[in-house]
């Protein structure tokens, strides 16, 4: 039997403060992780990770340019099942693919190892790398970085600075407000026998929250199920050109390169994504 408490999910209806926590077993749930891996497996949509096609056109443009090259170290952050990683290895890269889910970084192992790549994979939180001059290029794809807090995005980018070697790059995306303003809040609710959320019968409450003032927006899941009610959050902080070259200078990078998205693109300031490619200050 549902245990549905009013008052309790009266109160977590209301609109959060900035970046407020939700569930902290989210990603590594273990009925989430699976209907997560699912996702990013799944090939014809772009809901956990990019299309196949664009990854592809991702990693032959990053070579094809000469960003990347033959015999570069490269670090791979939020690789999830490995699906960067395994082209970038095939292009002759050696590379560290770093993930929070177990799940996705046990089948990106097995993967590797049935296919023959010798990728370092490593199940761990980004906050707790440790390198020091150590990579050719940094990879974050698919805007992780619009989820963190502004102390936690400086906090993030002292690890990818130190991470890199002196003539390194970063290569990262995110979102625009325009994305948002694309796609629109999600508001609404409903009844699953089972789903991405829960094995059993569970209802979803979804709501879209909007921080106009601080370029940030939440989307919101309050689950129901036999065992009670949990609130999960996805925050993201959006960035124009201006406002992601503001962060990355005073992390002491300057942009390199920008694109509407990492297939190469060219830039248009009313695009959903900006892609950069950013370089240690006096290097660009």
């Amino acid at each position: 039997m549902l245990n549905l408490n009013i008052n309790q999910l009266a109160e977590l209806s209301k609109k959060p403060a900035l970046f407020t926590p939700g569930e902290k077993k989210f990603w590594d749930d273990p009925h989430i992780s699976k209907c997560m891996l699912e996702a990013h497996l799944d090939p014809n949509h772009d809901a956990a990770s990019r299309r196949p096609e664009i990854i592809d056109q991702t990693v032959h443009y990053l070579f094809e340019s000469g960003i990347l090259k033959y015999g570069m170290k490269v670090l791979d952050l939020g690789c999830g099942p490995g699906l960067y990683s395994e082209r970038l290895c095939k292009a002759g890269v050696e590379v560290v693919g770093l993930d929070i889910s177990e799940r996705s970084i046990e089948y990106a192992r097995r993967k590797a190892k049935e296919s023959g790549l010798k990728i370092d994979y490593r199940c761990m939180n980004f906050f707790d790398i440790d390198y020091t001059n150590e990579f050719d290029a940094v990879i974050q794809v698919y805007g992780e970085l619009n989820t963190f807090p502004d102390a936690m995005r400086d906090r993030f980018l002292k690890l990818v600075y130190k991470a890199l070697k002196k003539d390194g790059i970063f290569i990262f995306d995110v979102t625009t407000r325009a994305h948002r303003m694309k796609y629109g809040l999600k508001n609404g609710w409903y009844i699953s026998n089972g789903g991405f959320w829960r094995p059993g019968m569970h209802i979803v409450l979804e709501q879209g929250f909007d921080y106009p003032k601080e370029d940030t927006w939440l989307d919101q899941y309050i689950v129901v199920d036999e065992h009670g009610i949990k609130v999960y959050r996805n925050w993201f902080h959006d960035y124009s050109l201006d406002s992601i070259n503001a962060v990355l200078n005073a992390a002491g990078f300057n942009t390199k390169y920008v694109w509407n998205d990492l297939t190469g693109s060219p830039f248009t300031a009313d695009g959903d994504w900006i892609a950069i490619g950013a370089v240690i200050s006096g290097l660009s």
